[in-house]
């Protein structure tokens, strides 16, 4: 009889390696049934990742939204997996063991069956907990290997992790491809070698389409015994993101394996659905360039999930470079010119970093520190001029060893600036704290939540958890879509080529045939969607000082983002009268997800603080005056 091969539908991940939003509950709510009436998947990736950070940003609870959204596939028993980052949770930044602990508890109450849990180092230190506490909170634990090709990532390399992981006490394992660079005959050894070993272990594997090896990688996957293969759909299938149901059934059926049929009726409505989610709102901030597949992402080995965020960060730093440039009367760069020295710079650096493979957050990482440099250099400055904290983290050792070795420019550059390297257990530099969120939630009467996930919510996004209960994030959201479209509407904005985002538009239509039924099928997008972000709301004017030394000095923000008195509650926020000496940290601004140090240039006394927390700030932005 032949070996049966089960799907699951990244319906999370479709959208997060497309753009930078998720569909609202109701909108999954709306979608669930006819993803359960496809009838071809026993296993929807539904939350992590950045889903519960997205929720924040909307405005909405993020906890309201798993419990409905995961409610319809428990009914249906289909099994609903999350995806976390080990030491870093569901979030950028490392995360105490307590509040690690208490999320599986909460997203196994919620309705998540299975923690597909990561280590962006594939240390396994990181891992250790993530096992132990997915089977304590009553979850099923998949440990996952993050792929990528160096000359320290081998068959051999994967194959004792994979060992390693399943002597912890992991039920299961992905093989996780998230750039989709991972060749084929790569993967197809590196899995049958686990399954030779350990028969009775799932494992399931991840792949995006990007630069075109997935459905080579899929067939050699099931072939070297895969049990489950992660799957997308139109319209958010291939580009950045997942191979497609269709196509990916019909090859291993036409190869002999047994795979469930698809309802097609149900995959259409799935479909229509999809596509009337990205009309309401979310098509626009889908960039047309994450709709396509590109082979130039090989040489990279940046992964498909990130690029949605990637090419707001890329729009965004464009815009900024371009106005320095015009000052100064020099030729201004095209999207394509700054992402092309960006791949290159990143093939540049990443040897010298160590070979973090390229999953969140270190491929952020890899990918800021990059931008920087081009930035800099650009600019006539230095390359590593401006290395945020998260990223001298992961070089130094805190976020868990490297697989490969620094190059001695790096150590001798952490040596210049004064930073210890750490070799110790990644977990320890970070001590439990949910007593402090405990109180902040006593303090501002806020309920604790069914099964605490307020309290978990709070502990693990702090930030984004008080910007949702104060009506700050809800409000900056609303503005931006406002913003959005009427920029679409006034056609002020535009990209070269232009974005086929769906937005809005009267889509051409064929009639396709499948197994005798009938179809109408889009088969355009029309007008395009501007996604170069507006630029940001203006904030409200800060008090001018009473009194302001005749000699006071400035502290410039060197880059674009949002002004942090503090990145986390250990800090002492900074304040007017405090004496600050020659590079002592001021604020922070934080970039791209990671925070840059902005440290004092001279000495002085703090006389005005001209920015709030949270206000967004161009470069050249006057942030702090000293007397």
């Amino acid at each position: 009889m032949s070996r049966e091969i089960k799907f699951s539908l990244l319906y999370r991940d479709m959208w997060q390696s497309s753009g930078k939003y998720v569909p609202k509950v109701e909108q999954l709510e709306k979608v669930a049934p006819a993803i359960i009436d496809m009838g071809c998947f026993d296993r929807v990736e539904t939350n992590g990742g950045g889903f519960e950070q997205i929720n924040l940003l909307f405005g909405e609870n993020p906890n309201v939204a798993n419990r409905r959204w995961t409610q319809p596939f428990n009914d249906a028993g289909i099994q609903t997996h999350m995806l976390e980052r080990a030491l870093n949770g569901i979030r950028m930044s490392p995360v105490p063991a307590d509040v690690r602990k208490l999320m599986y508890k909460v997203k196994k109450l919620q309705g998540t069956d299975i923690a597909r849990s990561f280590c962006g180092l594939n240390d396994p230190r990181n891992l250790e907990n993530s096992i132990k506490f997915a089977k304590e909170g009553g979850m099923i634990s998949q440990a996952a290997l993050s792929l990528t090709i160096s000359k320290v990532h081998t068959v051999e390399y994967y194959t004792n992790l994979a060992n390693q992981l399943i002597e912890m006490g992991a039920d299961e394992i992905c093989v996780k491809d998230m750039a989709g660079i991972g060749r084929p005959a790569f993967i197809g050894k590196i899995i049958k070698n686990i399954k030779t070993k350990h028969p009775e272990t799932i494992v399931q594997y991840h792949g995006h389409s990007g630069p075109g090896f997935s459905m080579a990688s899929i067939l050699e996957a099931a072939r070297a015994g895969v049990d489950y293969v992660d799957v997308a759909m139109e319209p958010l299938s291939w580009g950045t993101g997942h191979a497609d149901v269709l196509a990916v059934q019909g090859m291993l059926k036409d190869a002999g394996f047994k795979v469930k049929d698809i309802n097609m009726k149900a995959y259409m409505e799935v479909r229509s659905l999809t596509q009337e989610f990205m009309n309401d709102f979310l098509g626009y901030w889908i960039s047309s360039k994450n709709r396509q597949m590109n082979s130039l992402l090989i040489g990279s080995g940046l992964p498909g999930g990130m690029m949605g965020s990637l090419m707001a960060d890329l729009d965004t730093n464009l815009k900024s470079l371009n106005k320095w440039l015009e000052k100064r009367n020099k030729p201004t760069l095209s999207q394509d010119d700054l992402l092309i020295k960006l791949f290159e710079e990143v093939e540049y650096i990443w040897p010298m970093l160590g070979y973090p493979p390229l999953v969140t957050p270190f491929s952020q990482y890899v990918k800021n520190l990059a931008l920087m440099n081009v930035v800099q250099l650009i600019k006539g400055r230095e390359r590593w001029s401006m290395i945020a904290d998260n990223i001298w983290d992961m070089i130094r050792g805190k976020s868990g060893k490297l697989p490969g070795e620094l190059d001695a420019e790096i150590i001798k550059l952490a040596e210049k600036n004064g930073k210890i390297f750490y070799t110790g257990v990644p977990q320890d530099l970070y001590p439990d704290n949910l007593d402090l969120y405990k109180q902040e939630m006593k303090d501002n009467n806020w309920d604790f939540g069914q099964d605490d996930e307020e309290l978990f919510e709070l502990a693990m996004h702090p930030e984004q958890y008080r910007a949702y209960k104060s009506g700050k994030a809800k409000q900056e959201f609303e503005e931006e879509l406002a913003r959005k479209k009427e920029a679409k509407e006034k056609k002020e904005y535009k990209e070269t080529p232009a974005p086929v985002v769906a937005g809005s538009f009267e889509p051409k239509s064929m009639i396709i045939d499948v197994n005798g039924e009938k179809f109408t099928v889009g088969v355009s997008y029309g007008d395009a969607v501007a996604t170069t972000p507006a630029a940001p709301a203006t904030p409200a004017a800060a008090p001018a000082p009473a009194a302001v030394a005749s000699a006071a000095a400035e502290v410039i923000a060197p880059l674009e983002g949002k002004f942090m008195l503090t990145k986390d509650n250990t800090e002492t926020a900074l304040k007017v009268g405090d004496v600050v000496k020659e590079g002592d940290l001021i604020c922070y601004i934080e970039s791209m997800k990671t925070y840059n140090a902005i440290v004092a240039e001279t000495a002085g006394t703090v006389t005005a603080i001209l920015k709030s927390n949270g206000d967004n700030v161009d470069e050249d932005d006057v942030l702090v005056q000293l007397g």
